[in-house]
């Protein structure tokens, strides 16, 4: 509906579906009730080809099994630790935006994250997604990278205790046997819920999906 023009020209409104609904109700919640705590860290990459979602999802699964404060949430005053983990991925296009759960995602391989992951894009992408397939993520994964982002801060999804944003692999001169020379890295910085998420643990899980990122997948 358009209002009169004035400094800003003609105004048009528009109102939101229910998953833009969904998304501002959220991010709302995620900012105003999770004091987070946010680290960074850059993994070295010598093939970008290998950097793909599924990899990333393999690694952060890994990672919270080894760290299992991560792999839980602060609610009502206790810590709330989960037996399975369940990697949300965020799929995002200029009017989609949903995070379709990878269930048991530490326990598949790399062939099977992959064919999930692109059957539930594709359904997100054609708003075909049904409550079951959002639902009970236990940690979120942003591979904000795909879009060229090299950096992003992702938002903690309550009641999760942190979520992972990925960058985009870029070029960076390294020092290497005492001479500069050309090198590709790519930024990781994880939120936590520092309420049940602390420095040690966060630096750990980080570290972890650094080191899993250089070794079986740069």
């Amino acid at each position: 509906m358009g209002q009169p023009s004035g400094a800003k020209g003609e105004v048009t409104t528009q109102a939101p579906d229910r998953a833009a609904r969904s998304v501002a109700r959220r991010s709302a919640e995620a900012r105003a009730t999770v004091p987070d705590l946010e680290l960074g860290a850059e993994a070295t990459v010598t093939d970008p080809s290998s950097i793909t979602t599924a990899g990333l999802v393999r690694a952060s699964a890994r990672a919270l099994r080894a760290v299992p404060r991560a792999n839980a949430a602060y609610r009502d005053g206790q810590f709330e630790l989960y037996g399975r983990i369940n990697v949300g991925v965020i799929v995002a296009s200029e009017d989609t935006f949903a995070i379709p759960t990878i269930f048991d995602a530490d326990q598949k391989g790399l062939a099977e994250l992959t064919e999930e992951l692109e059957r539930l894009t594709t359904r997100a992408e054609a708003g075909e997604l049904v409550a079951p397939e959002t639902s009970g993520a236990t940690f979120t994964l942003w591979h904000a990278g795909r879009d060229g982002v090299a950096q992003a801060t992702p938002l903690v999804v309550p009641p999760q205790a942190a979520a992972l944003a990925v960058g985009a692999v870029r070029e960076v001169p390294v020092s290497r046997d005492g001479a500069i020379v050309p090198g590709q890295v790519l930024t990781l910085t994880l939120a936590c819920d520092h309420r049940i998420l602390y420095g040690p643990h966060a630096s750990r899980l980080l570290g972890l999906i650094k080191r899993m990122i250089e070794e079986e997948m740069g």
